[in-house]
C-alpha cells in the first residue's frame, strides 16, 4: 500500500462578522421584549424571566469573541433570530455546495492539482442541506471532478471521520486523490434565543486533499501515520430535526429541533475520553504525547482544549502546542480542527509530528496522526 499524505487545505470564510457585543445587544433586546410580553405570568410566578447575556460571560464560558456567518441581519433581528437565506431553484448550485466548492478549489490549488485529478469527493458535516441527491455529488459536478462522491455526518467529528475514509480509500486503491469538504452552516441549527448556547456557533467551509505520496507534488506534505475513530452513545448533545418530523406531526420550531446540550456533562465526560483516545493512538504508533509538536484540536471550548493538553503532556497548554481559532471563528463544528491545521502549520519543520483531533455529539472522537515530510 502506498504512503498517504495530506497535500493541501482550503478555507471559505463567510462575508459577515458578529461580535460578542453585537450578539449580546440583540439577545438582551429580545430578552427585554419577551419579559415585557410575559410580565403578568412572570409576576404570577408561572413563568421564569429570561436573563441577560454579556460579552464577559461568553468569553469566560467559551473563549469565543466573534463568529462569521452567512447572514447577519436575520440573526440579529429580535423578531426572527435565525439566518435569512434565499431559497434556490433545483438548477442552481445549492448554498452548501457553493461554499464547499470555494474551499475545495483552494485546497486543490494548494496541492498543485486540478479538478480532473480528484477521483473521490467526501462531503462530511454536522448537517446536510437536503436528504438527496448527495451534496458531494453536486460538489463533484461543480468542480469537474471524476470518480465518486458521498455524504457523511458524524456531527463535530465529521471531518476526522471523513479523513479516515479518505485515507483508507487511497490505501486500498479505490481512489488516488480524495477531496474532503466540510461545509458548516451551523447558524441554521443554532438556538439564538437560548442564553446557554446563543453564542456558540459560526459558519465556514474547509477542504482537505488526501492522496498517494508518490503522486503528491506540493511543497507542504503531511504523511498520515494513522487514524483512529471511536464512538459512545450519549444524549448530552442532540438535535431532533429530521425527515420524520412531519410524519410525527411535531412542531418544526420546537426547541428540540435545534442544537441543545448539557454543557457541564459534556465537559466532564468528553475531556477524559479525548485525552485517552489520543494517548492510545500515539502509544500504538510508539509516540509519546510529549513528542508531538502540535495538536490541532476541535474548537468548541477553550477550557476543554487546555485540559486535554494538560492530561496528555502534563505541561502548559500554550497556543504554540494547541493553536486557538475559536476566538475568531467560534465553534464551526467539524471544520474547527481543520481551520486550526490550515492556519497553524507553516512554521513546523520536516519530521515534526502533529495530531488533528475532533470530538462531539455521539459521543464521537476521531484523530489523525501526521508527520511533516
Amino acid at each position: 500500500m502506498s504512503a498517504v499524505v495530506i497535500s493541501g487545505t482550503g478555507l471559505y470564510q463567510p462575508p459577515h462578522t458578529i461580535t460578542n457585543d453585537e450578539l449580546v445587544a440583540s439577545f438582551n433586546a429580545y430578552v427585554d421584549a419577551w419579559n415585557a410580553e410575559h410580565a403578568a405570568d412572570i409576576a404570577a410566578g408561572t413563568l421564569q424571566p429570561l436573563t441577560h447575556s454579556s460579552s464577559e460571560f461568553i468569553v469566560k464560558a467559551s473563549g469565543i469573541q466573534q463568529r462569521y456567518v452567512m447572514d447577519k441581519e436575520g440573526i440579529l433581528d429580535i423578531t426572527r433570530m435565525y439566518p435569512r437565506l434565499q431559497e434556490r431553484s433545483d438548477d442552481q448550485l445549492s448554498l452548501m455546495a457553493e461554499i464547499a466548492v470555494d474551499a475545495g478549489r483552494k485546497a486543490i490549488a494548494a496541492a498543485g492539482k486540478t479538478p480532473a485529478d480528484i477521483d473521490a469527493v467526501i462531503c462530511s458535516a454536522s448537517n446536510m442541506q437536503r436528504a438527496y441527491p448527495a451534496m458531494a455529488i453536486e460538489i463533484q459536478q461543480a468542480l469537474g471532478a471524476g470518480g465518486y462522491g458521498f455524504d457523511m455526518n458524524v456531527a463535530c467529528s465529521a471531518a476526522t471521520f471523513a479523513l479516515d475514509q479518505a485515507v483508507n480509500a487511497v490505501r486500498s486503491g479505490s481512489a488516488r486523490c480524495v477531496l474532503v469538504v466540510n461545509p458548516e452552516i451551523t447558524s441554521g441549527h443554532q438556538e439564538w434565543k437560548d442564553r446557554d448556547c446563543h453564542f456558540i456557533f459560526g459558519d465556514v467551509a474547509t477542504a482537505t486533499i488526501v492522496e498517494r505520496a508518490d503522486t503528491a507534488t506540493s511543497a507542504d506534505q503531511w504523511e498520515v501515520l494513522g487514524t483512529q475513530l471511536a464512538t459512545q452513545f450519549s444524549n448530552n448533545i442532540r438535535n431532533n430535526f429530521g425527515y420524520l418530523n412531519r410524519s410525527e406531526d411535531s412542531d418544526p420550531k420546537a426547541r428540540d429541533k435545534t442544537f441543545r446540550q448539557e454543557g457541564r456533562k459534556v465537559f466532564k465526560e468528553v475531556v477524559p475520553m479525548v485525552a485517552a483516545h489520543i494517548e492510545r493512538q500515539l502509544d500504538g504508533l510508539g509516540i509519546a504525547p510529549t513528542a508531538v509538536r502540535r495538536f490541532w484540536l476541535h474548537q468548541a471550548n477553550l477550557a476543554m482544549n487546555q485540559l486535554v493538553i494538560k492530561k496528555l503532556t502534563d505541561g502548559e497548554p500554550t497556543d504554540d502546542i494547541a493553536p486557538l481559532i475559536l476566538n475568531e471563528f467560534a465553534n464551526t463544528s467539524s471544520a474547527g480542527s481543520i481551520i486550526a491545521f490550515h492556519r497553524h502549520r507553516a512554521d513546523l519543520k520536516s519530521g515534526d509530528l502533529g495530531v488533528i483531533c475532533s470530538f462531539g455529539a455521539g459521543y464521537s472522537v476521531g484523530s489523525v496522526a501526521l508527520r511533516k515530510r
